[in-house]
């Protein structure tokens, strides 16, 4: 059946195939460590190849090593199409008819995972784009046989809502799917098989699946010290702005991290941060620049979104870390030698 309803906080309704919405899928007590365990075990054993990536001392790179604590990079820049995206995919298109037609929303990298999803399932869908990605990731994707629709910030949802009325596509969510998030959980747990205990975990956050993963994997697996900060842009703060109104909120993001400018804050991840997650933190476009080449020179391929909690880190952002095991997730690497050209030596 089809269902009308209003979509997170915007004013635009979607019309959404199968069961009507409940409340509970709206909840944090509605994601489980079990459902989670049974995420992972899916995303670890999806024929799409994703792998469980490395974790690194910074101790053992080249990086500035000032820092008062013991720093841990989780490598996610070298996922499986490029960021930890494929996790949360894997997850979804592991319980979706393979032979559907699925529309969703991506400045870059869920769209690319979701394509290379497509492309290894069969499926047909459409990747609608914000104007201000980069050109050069819609090439990518549309290399894949996705069809990229670009438009507006504030036209995203409109465009979706056109494709699931006039072409009957499906609609995959791109952050607040339950089944999205489970996935993307699935890099917590190999966090804490390196670090069982660490004192700090420092996330970035656009429409905060991924932070909402990580952090209810930690704390539901019995880490109750673990202190867990997302990361947002100045000019993208829409988590850090919904934990101020306490409720899910937009606003007209503007970031060179266009990964993190997403229009609204996920519904089921602000609910998940609100429970999980210590603070949510700021840092400048300047800041992220910085770090991603910082990052570069010492051999680490890391795009803006990737490296904003890199950024948080050496720009003291993170509140009591002296002695501290850190864990610092770079979480995507999938920037062009000619986006490169634009940031400081």
């Amino acid at each position: 059946m089809h269902y009308l309803y209003k979509y997170a906080v915007v004013s635009v309704e979607i019309l959404v195939l199968g069961p009507k919405p409940t409340m509970a899928d709206l909840t944090a007590d509605s994601i489980t460590l079990q459902m989670l365990q049974e995420a992972r075990e899916t995303v670890t054993s999806s024929p799409l190849g994703v792998i469980n990536t490395p974790m690194i001392s910074l101790s053992q790179t080249t990086l500035p090593s000032h820092m008062p604590c013991n720093i841990y990079l989780k490598l996610e820049n070298m996922q499986k199409t490029g960021s930890f995206k494929i996790r949360g995919v894997a997850n979804q298109f592991a319980q979706q008819s393979k032979d559907g037609n699925f529309v969703s929303m991506s400045a870059g990298n869920y769209g690319k995972s979701f394509a290379y999803a497509s492309k290894h399932y069969g499926t047909k869908g459409k990747v609608v784009m914000p104007e201000t990605a980069p050109v050069s990731r819609s090439i990518l994707i549309q290399s894949f046989g996705i069809e990229v629709e670009r438009t507006t910030v504030q036209n995203l949802m409109n465009v979706i809502n056109r494709c699931i009325r006039e072409d009957g596509m499906t609609f995959l969510d791109s952050f607040s799917d339950p089944k999205l998030i489970a996935g993307h959980a699935s890099v917590a747990f190999e966090i804490l098989e390196v670090v069982p205990y660490p004192d700090v975990v420092v996330v970035c956050c656009g429409g905060g699946g991924l932070l909402a993963g990580v952090a209810a994997a930690i704390k539901l697996s019995g880490r109750k010290g673990t202190r867990i900060y997302g990361v947002e842009p100045e000019g993208a703060c829409t988590m850090y702005k919904s934990f101020i109104e306490k409720k899910p909120v937009g606003m007209d993001s503007k970031s060179i991290a266009s990964g993190l400018a997403p229009p609204f804050a996920g519904a089921l991840p602000y609910a998940l941060c609100q429970k999980y997650v210590e603070k949510i933190v700021l840092v400048t476009d300047e800041e992220i620049k910085s770090a991603v080449s910082t990052l570069y020179k010492a051999g680490l391929v890391v795009e803006p979104s990737g490296s904003a909690a890199f950024a948080a880190i050496v720009n003291d952002r993170i509140p009591d870390i002296t002695d501290k095991n850190v864990v610092v997730i770079l979480s995507g690497g999938n920037i062009g030698k000619d986006e490169l050209t634009n940031f400081p030596d």
